[in-house]
């Protein structure tokens, strides 16, 4: 049986997934904080035939050898980290970080992180995401002050004016991660520390190696489309491209047949 029918199946499979990959990133190009993924390749184990430098039939050692792959697998998928488009929404509790970090996150005991800076007050005057879960900090709101009336500045430090005084209310913790690729998307814009990703790193908002906070802004998505585009065309050519190899085995098998016939 011809090699390529199992190298081109491996090759379909491999586009099959960076199609997958790519919508993800276009359905996403409006989340907030949101970083596109690459999915990453590398070509499979090779049939040696003949093994460069070994003697050839005239005594001579040969230049170069005779392998032959046997086509392609996934290694994984990379998130991209650059810092999205900040949009200014003139929302008092909208957060978006400027550089490098993450916002701690506490849902039910568990840890989680996350770029999406919405953030809201709930019924006790605690800072939360959009879905309940609790801000790292220790921010808490005060009933007599409207949500309106606050500041966060660079550093994370959230204020307000009571009774015609600047008033501290917490601060808005910041912490980043070695490898912060090897973090694992959770859904719901969070992500969740594995030993890949390496233990996180605490510090403050715009100090050294740490993004500053801009408050009432957002961080959009570094989704771009026309780079989707492209990749969506890529892997719509190279699947038909390895479609075509096998039917090419297919018909050379066939005129076999012929010839034995």
């Amino acid at each position: 049986m011809l090699r390529a029918f199992y190298s081109s199946a491996t090759g379909m499979r491999a586009q099959e997934l960076m199609l997958d990959v790519t919508a993800n990133n276009i359905a996403n190009v409006n989340t907030n904080g949101f970083k596109r993924s690459n999915i990453d390749f590398a070509d499979l184990l090779y049939a040696t035939h003949r093994q460069a430098g070994s003697e050839t039939a005239t005594g001579l050692a040969s230049p170069i050898g005779l392998q032959v792959g046997s086509g392609v697998r996934a290694v994984g998928t990379t998130k991209n980290f650059t810092v999205g488009s900040i949009k200014q929404t003139g929302r008092p509790l909208d957060v978006a970080i400027e550089g490098d970090g993450f916002f701690k996150l506490s849902v039910n005991g568990e840890t989680y992180y996350t770029r999406d800076g919405a953030f809201h007050l709930d019924a006790n005057g605690t800072l939360v995401t959009g879905d309940g879960a609790i801000v790292d900090g220790s921010v808490n709101v005060p009933d007599n002050v409207s949500p309106n009336n606050l500041s966060i500045g660079e550093n994370g430090a959230v204020s307000a004016v009571i009774n015609g005084a600047k008033t501290d209310l917490g601060t808005i913790n910041v912490v980043r991660f070695r490898n912060p690729a090897g973090l694992s998307s959770e859904g719901g814009n969070r992500y969740r520390l594995t030993p890949a990703s390496g233990a996180e790193l605490t510090g403050v908002a715009g100090s050294s190696g740490f993004g500053a906070l801009r408050g009432g802004m957002l961080e959009q998505s570094n989704v771009e489309v026309v780079t989707e585009l492209v990749s969506l065309i890529t892997a719509q050519r190279a699947y038909e491209v390895n479609s075509r190899a096998i039917r090419a085995g297919d018909e050379m098998l066939s005129n076999t047949n012929d010839i034995v016939r």
